[in-house]
């Protein structure tokens, strides 16, 4: 080939070079054509040696070039094992300063791999990595610890995983398949066809400890365990990921422990248990324009100290086991979380909030918990009877069939400052006069309606301070015996605009006990009631109404256990 004569630019008028569109094509050739050499580098390393390193001529490319699993060794067949391949070409891209290891079409059957820093692996569209159904494939990694803190006590098994690692990514638009069903046990007990049960199974992905990771574009189905574990990273960025993993138990969506600065967006998991769960010291994230499906929780908060959260527009469905579930125990804390523009369709119990003792007869073993400054806003919602979501049959825990929203607060500790604005609700009914009766709450904030069926269809609030409910509207699509509305130990709440319908054979429509500083304006009755308000307690005072249409109820006010009429002032 003849030399390629030197490219003379045209000067300006102020003397600055300028290329016409001929010269740059003729400049970005060679250019090309270094890339292309890198890969024909990289097909030397074909039998899983490191590949010969460019960069010793040329070190223009260090952390962008391009290695293909292929040129490594990796078959794609779907039957042999890839492994060795593919954490050979991650480990010669991470020598390399980073670049972007190649999946390219096809099934690679692969065990535990790990992730390196400044490596961004790209999985194709027609290309998956395919977890291998032999459970001596994978192994936990000594840099994860299972105990110390909020670590990973429950598993630190990972398909792909990394740890103290930093700029990570995983893209699509192509597959990660965790291979589910190889670690399913045929019954109760038995050992499963991979060998591999109980927390040694994998995690489609896990990271512990890193920085600036993020993950994209990517689908992850079948998962053995968790699918997205992420474990005290800084800097997570997920968008775009679909998960569908419904194969067996703790199929968990993402899961995070003690992380920060987590940005989740337009995503959709479909998954069997808690599809966005927070664990420990959770801050600053934000999740936003995702869907989410699964057999228990949603956005699951337990333990630690989790703050300045934002929840938005986002589409919950077919969830069974409660939407939105905080649990703060004794030395837990949280606050500044805000839960906004959120559809729910055939949930059940869509907010719950528990601060306290998580198990029955244990008390509090030091300080309360603190749980502040929390808002919904925009939550319209339909709630049912949890349904079957296979494999999963549907519960028939007594007090998941009838819950509403719960504000279970006991003992010294308070929920404050929680506001709820613009909210609809139709939840199933059908709760009994007895269970309407009942006094006897279990102090109790454990998991899954630990308190049994509430006393009241659509709020039950406990030990609240400073409850803000404005433009709410409950509705049932059966009767309900039980009130509408219960506050046991609630002081400083203001309810405007309030609109729920009446039953003549409940005991009343809303009941306080040993509530304060209430006060309540605009509300409506929108049919027949027995009474509108039921006060209870020598404690309850403060009570202002303050107009509204409470002509359908029969009896506006009743007192009750040392209640007497000073306790409410009227205002028609």
């Amino acid at each position: 080939m003849p030399a390629r004569l030197p490219v003379k630019p045209i000067m300006d008028d102020t003397g600055k070079a300028v290329f016409s569109r001929r010269q740059w094509v003729g400049l970005a050739l060679p250019a090309a054509a270094i890339s292309a050499g890198s890969g024909l580098l990289a097909a030397r390393a074909g039998a899983g040696e490191p590949p010969a390193s460019p960069a010793a001529s040329n070190d223009n490319l260090y952390g962008a070039r391009v290695y293909n699993i292929r040129d490594f060794g990796a078959k794609g067949d779907g039957a042999t094992l890839d492994t060795v391949a593919l954490q050979t070409a991650i480990d010669a891209c991470n020598r390399d300063r980073g670049g972007t290891v190649l999946v390219p079409a096809g099934v690679f059957v692969i065990g535990s791999v790990e992730l390196r820093s400044n490596v961004t692996l790209h999985i194709v569209a027609g290309g998956k990595l395919l977890g291998s159904g032999d459970g001596k494939q994978y192994f936990a990694s000594d840099k994860i610890p299972l105990t110390g803190g909020w670590t990973m006590g429950d598993g630190n098994v990972g398909l792909l995983f990394a740890a103290n690692a930093e700029n990570i990514t995983v893209e699509g638009p192509g597959t990660i398949d965790g291979n589910g069903a190889q670690f399913r046990p045929a019954t109760r007990g038995a050992t499963p066809p991979s060998g591999v049960g109980g927390h040694r199974r994998p995690y489609h992905l896990l990271f512990y400890q890193c920085r600036n990771l993020t993950i994209r574009d990517v689908t992850c189905i079948d998962g053995a365990y968790h699918s997205i574990r992420v474990c005290l990273c800084i800097g997570v960025k997920l968008d775009g990921i679909r998960i569908h993993s419904r194969i067996l138990s703790n199929n968990d969506g993402f899961h995070f422990i003690g992380s920060q600065y987590v940005h989740v967006s337009n995503c959709d998991v479909q998954c069997g248990d808690d599809a966005c769960a927070l664990f420990g010291s959770c801050k600053f994230v934000t999740v936003t324009n995702s869907s989410f499906s699964t057999r228990w929780s949603v956005f699951r908060f337990g333990g630690g100290e989790a703050e300045n959260i934002t929840v938005s527009n986002c589409l919950i469905y077919e969830t069974y086991g409660c939407p939105i579930k905080l649990r703060c125990s004794s030395g837990s804390r949280f606050e500044n979380m805000s839960f906004s523009n959120i559809v729910m369709q055939n949930v059940s119990g869509p907010i719950s909030i528990g601060l306290g003792p998580m198990r029955p007869g244990t008390g509090a073993d030091g300080p309360p918990g603190i749980v502040r400054n929390i808002s919904f806003n925009g939550i319209h919602a339909v709630v049912s009877g949890p349904q079957p979501l296979p494999p999963y049959a549907a519960s028939r825990n007594p007090g998941e069939m009838l819950s509403g929203i719960i504000l279970n607060g006991m003992d010294a500790g308070f929920i404050e400052n929680v506001s709820f604005n613009d909210v609809h609700v139709t939840f199933p009914g059908g709760g009994t006069a007895e269970q309407g009766a009942r006094r006897d709450i279990p102090k109790i904030a454990g998991e899954y309606y630990a308190i049994g069926v509430p006393p009241a269809w659509a709020l039950f609030a406990r030990n609240v301070r400073g409850l803000t409910l404005r433009n709410m509207r409950f509705e049932t699509t059966t009767p309900d015996l039980r009130p509408a509305v219960v506050f046991d130990h609630a002081t400083d709440v203001a309810m405007n605009g309030f609109s729920v319908p009446g039953n003549p054979g409940a005991e009343s429509l809303l009941r306080f006990n040993e509530t304060r500083e209430v006060l309540m304006s605009a509300g409506r009755v929108l049919t027949p009631a027995s009474v509108f308000l039921q006060v209870e307690g020598a404690g309850s005072g403060a009570i202002m109404i303050d107009r509204g249409d409470l002509s359908k109820a029969a009896t506006p006010l009743a007192f009750k256990a040392g209640a007497t009429e000073p306790s409410v002032k009227w205002r028609a």
